[in-house]
């Protein structure tokens, strides 16, 4: 089963990293995507930035609006993502409780809902 782990932390806790801990971290989360290709778990990653260049956009009566921004203020903010395929959710979680940014942020396990076409 595919499943999507959504990357969640606090930007202010990485602030306070300095330049050698902020290059170590990312060393460490490009070493676990390498480690998640070679098992085969591995699809996709990517990191997003920042929140503040994020526009949010909906469609109602067929007109379009835009907000700067996400839809909800939280303290912590999606950062990025993991597309992975494991057996179940528990080995989601197991994969999901090994990304760097779970120690100090959040991950949320998706499953990936295929749509078929008819």
């Amino acid at each position: 089963m595919k499943y999507l782990c959504l990357v969640y932390f606090e930007p202010k806790a990485l602030t306070v990293l300095s330049e050698a801990e902020k290059i170590a971290f990312d060393n460490e989360s490009l070493a676990y995507d390498e480690e998640l290709q070679r098992s085969g778990h591995f699809i996709a990653a990517e990191a997003l930035d920042s929140v503040k260049s994020a526009v949010t956009v909906r469609v109602r009566n067929g007109k379009i609006s835009t907000t700067d921004g996400p839809f909800a203020e939280t303290k912590e903010q999606l950062g990025g993502f993991i597309l992975i395929e494991s057996r179940d959710l528990n080995d989601a979680i197991q994969i999901a409780a090994k990304i760097p940014l779970a120690r100090s942020g959040s991950i949320e396990v998706r499953p990936i809902w295929e749509l078929e076409r008819k």
